[in-house]
């Protein structure tokens, strides 16, 4: 596997990247990007500068997952969004690579913690479902995964869950937010 920078000079893999988000967030998130012409247009924005946008690939120049950065809080906090993985790249340590890369490339760029949201539309977690108000931190120090949710995923990369948006994406739907200080 190949961690390289995802860049216009490669069409391929851009559309690549696009179809990836379409078909890798359907079965859980199917409004997040539905289409090829909203996928399209994230990968795009994931090119604009100053962000980061980096691809795994198989050693036939195919596209296993890609994931990008965008600087916030001037460059110290940046978001960790999107990261994806092709169905049989997943369980083989590409994400992990991935997430690994990604901090070393913001760990350069001065940043010191990286964040996301992971949201949980879908009873993936005891944190949906439910009225999370008003003891939001009694039902974190709860979480449960119900049925396969990425935030352990994260948490085995060393981020922690920080808080989350109760109803971020409607009632009993909330953002888990986690981060990692990386500087």
């Amino acid at each position: 596997m190949q961690i390289i920078d995802l860049t216009l000079e490669k069409p391929e893999l851009l559309e690549q990247a696009a179809r990836l988000l379409v078909d890798g967030f359907r079965a859980h998130w199917p409004n997040a990007w539905p289409d090829m012409e909203s996928a399209s247009e994230e990968v795009s924005e994931a090119l604009e500068a100053g962000k980061i946008a980096r691809a795994a690939l198989d050693e036939s120049g195919n596209l296993l997952g890609w994931i990008g950065a965008i600087p916030q809080y001037e460059t110290f906090g940046w978001e960790l969004h999107p990261l994806v993985v092709t169905p049989h790249g997943q369980g083989k340590g590409v994400g992990r690579a991935l997430v690994a890369d990604l901090e070393e490339q913001v760990r350069q760029r001065g940043g010191i913690t990286i964040y996301l949201g992971t949201d949980d539309e879908n009873n993936m977690t005891s944190l949906s479902g439910v009225n999370l108000y008003p003891n939001v931190w009694e039902h974190i120090a709860r979480i449960r995964n119900l049925k396969g949710h990425p935030y352990e995923f994260y948490q085995k990369q060393g981020y922690a869950i920080v808080g989350v948006i109760p109803d971020a994406n409607g009632p009993g739907k909330p953002d888990i937010i986690m981060a990692k200080r990386i500087g």
